[in-house]
C-alpha cells in the first residue's frame, strides 16, 4: 500500500496540536473537580454550541452519511444529520433546567429525585453505553490512521487510543471544549472545501446527477415515516445522553445553555450536504475507483484520492479522525465522571473532592480507555455497539430524568419504575426488530424503550397521586 504522506503529515500534526492543548490546558486551568469536570461552569454561547455539534457529528455522520447516500438511501441521507439539527429546537427548552440543577451528571439528578438505587441502575446503564461507544470510536480512528499508513490496524488503534487517553486525561472537560470548537471547525471546513472541489473535478452536479440510478436524487427516499423518526429518536437520545447534558451543565448560565442549542441546529445542519454529495459522487463514478469497497463504506475518502489534490485528501483525513476524537473524548470523560461521580464517591469516599478527585478521574480516565481498547480488538460491528449503545442507555432513563426535570409532583415510585420498564421495552423491541418482526420497522427500539418509561413514568405517578402519595424530592436542590 503507498503511504499519502502529505495526508499523514496533516494528521500527526492534528493529533499532536490536540496533546498540547490538553497538555497546556491541564497545568494553567484545572484547579479542581469542577474545573475537570465541567470546565468551571463558565462556558459561553460558541464554545458550548460548537462541542454539542462535535459530540453529534461523529464517524456515522461523515463517513457514514457518505455510505447511506451511495446506498439505498441516495440524498435523502441528509436526514441522518439534518433530524439531528431538528431535534435540538425541543431540546433547547430542557436545557436551561438542565443547567440549573447544577449537577455533574445524570444519575446524580435520578438520585435526588429517585433515590439511591434508581441512581446507581442509571450510572451502571449509561457507563455500559460508554464503554461501547468509546470502544467504537477507537476501531474509527485506527482505522483511519491504518488507511493512510498501511499499518496494522490494531496497531493503529492503540496508537489512536494512547492519544485519546492523554488529551482527555490532561486537560478534562476545559481541552474537551477546546478540541471540540477545533476539531468541529476541521470536520466543516474541511468537507466544504473539499466537496465542491471534487463536484467540479467531475463536471459538475448535473454531470454527477445524470449517472445516477433513478430516485437517488431524492430528498425524501427514505419516507417520511423514517424520518420523523429519526428526529424522536435524537431528542430521545439526546435529551438523556451524558455527552450532551455534561456540555449543557458546563454553560455559564441558562441562558447560555438554551441560546446553544439553537445554535448547535444550524451548525449541524450546515454539515449534511457534504458527506451526503460526495457519497453521490462515489455512487456516479464507482467504476472508476479500484479502492472503493462493495458496501461504500469508504466511499468518502475514496472519491477524494481519486479527484482531489494529496492536501485535500490530508484535510479529509483530518476531518474522519477529527469526528470521531471529538466523540471518543466525550464518552471516555463522561465515564469516569459517572463512576467516580455516582458510584465510587457515593459507596467507597464520600469525602473525595479537590486535585485528589481529579487524579482518581484521570487515573479512572486510563483504566476505562484501556478496557474499551480491549473491547475494540474483539471486531465488533460498529453499528452494532452504537445501536446497543444508545439504547440501554437512554429508553430506561428518559422519563426519570427528563420528565423528572418538569413534572414537581413526579413520585419516586415513578422514577424507579419508569427505568426499568423503559429499559426492557427497549431489550424487547431490540430482540423483536433483530428477528424482523414487521411491527418493528417503523418504530426504533431506542424510541419504544422512551415511550414505554413516558407511559409508565404517568401511569404509576396517576395511581399514587390519586393515593396521596407524597411527590418526590426536587432535581433542582442537593
Amino acid at each position: 500500500m503507498v503511504v499519502n504522506t502529505s495526508a499523514l503529515i496533516i494528521v500527526i500534526g492534528y493529533l499532536v496540536g490536540m496533546l498540547i492543548v490538553g497538555w497546556v490546558v491541564g497545568k494553567l486551568r484545572i484547579k479542581g473537580a469542577e474545573d475537570y469536570m465541567l470546565a468551571g461552569r463558565r462556558m459561553g454561547v460558541f464554545m458550548v454550541a460548537f462541542s454539542l455539534s462535535a459530540n453529534n457529528i461523529g464517524g456515522g455522520c461523515t463517513t457514514g452519511l457518505a455510505q447511506k447516500a451511495f446506498g439505498s438511501w441516495g440524498m435523502s441521507a441528509m436526514w441522518y444529520v439534518l433530524a439531528a439539527s431538528i431535534a435540538m429546537i425541543p431540546l433547547a427548552y430542557f436545557a436551561p433546567k438542565i443547567r440549573k440543577t447544577m449537577a455533574v451528571t445524570i444519575p446524580e439528578v435520578v438520585g435526588r429525585r429517585f433515590g439511591r438505587f434508581s441512581s446507581g441502575f442509571t450510572a451502571i446503564l449509561n457507563i455500559l453505553a460508554l464503554f461501547c461507544l468509546t470502544s467504537s470510536q477507537v476501531v474509527a480512528s485506527g482505522n483511519v490512521v491504518a488507511t493512510l499508513t498501511g499499518m496494522n490496524v490494531k496497531v493503529c488503534m492503540i496508537i489512536a487510543g494512547i492519544v485519546i487517553i492523554l488529551y482527555t486525561t490532561f486537560g478534562g472537560m476545559i481541552a474537551d471544549q477546546i478540541s471540540d470548537l477545533v476539531q468541529f471547525l476541521i470536520i466543516l471546513c474541511g468537507l466544504a472545501i473539499t466537496t465542491p472541489i471534487v463536484l467540479k473535478a467531475l463536471g459538475g452536479w448535473g454531470a454527477i446527477s445524470s449517472r445516477l440510478p433513478a430516485g437517488q436524487t431524492s430528498f425524501t427516499k427514505i419516507g417520511w415515516a423514517y424520518i420523523i423518526g429519526y428526529i424522536f429518536n435524537y431528542f430521545c437520545t439526546f435529551l438523556s445522553g451524558p455527552e450532551m447534558v455534561s456540555r449543557f451543565e458546563t454553560a455559564k448560565d441558562e441562558k447560555t445553555a438554551k441560546t446553544a442549542s439553537y445554535v448547535s441546529a444550524i451548525l449541524m445542519a450546515a454539515m449534511a450536504a457534504f458527506p451526503t454529495l460526495l457519497g453521490l459522487a462515489a455512487l456516479a463514478v464507482k467504476d472508476q475507483l479500484p479502492n472503493l469497497t462493495a458496501n461504500g463504506s469508504n466511499a468518502m475518502m475514496a472519491v477524494t484520492q481519486a479527484f482531489a489534490p494529496t492536501i485535500v485528501t490530508g484535510i479529509v483525513s483530518a476531518a474522519i479522525i477529527s469526528a470521531t476524537m471529538s466523540s471518543a473524548d466525550s464518552n471516555l470523560l463522561c465515564m469516569s465522571t459517572m463512576i467516580i461521580n455516582d458510584l465510587y464517591k457515593p459507596y467507597c469516599n464520600k469525602g473525595l473532592d479537590g486535585m485528589k478527585e481529579v487524579r482518581i478521574t484521570r487515573l479512572c480516565n486510563v483504566l476505562c480507555c484501556a478496557v474499551a481498547m480491549v473491547v475494540a480488538f474483539a471486531n465488533i460491528p460498529i453499528t452494532t455497539m452504537n445501536t446497543f449503545a444508545f439504547g440501554i442507555r437512554c429508553a430506561g432513563p428518559f422519563a426519570a430524568y427528563g420528565l423528572g426535570l418538569v413534572v414537581a409532583k413526579a413520585t419516586k415510585n415513578s422514577g424507579l419504575i419508569s427505568i426499568i420498564t423503559g429499559t426492557a421495552g427497549f431489550i424487547l423491541w431490540q430482540v423483536l426488530s433483530a428477528r424482523g418482526v414487521a411491527i418493528t420497522r417503523y418504530l426504533m427500539p431506542v424510541v419504544f424503550g422512551c415511550l414505554v418509561s413516558v407511559v409508565t413514568f404517568y401511569l404509576v405517578n396517576s395511581i399514587e397521586w390519586s393515593r396521596g402519595v407524597k411527590p418526590a424530592p426536587s432535581a433542582y436542590e442537593d
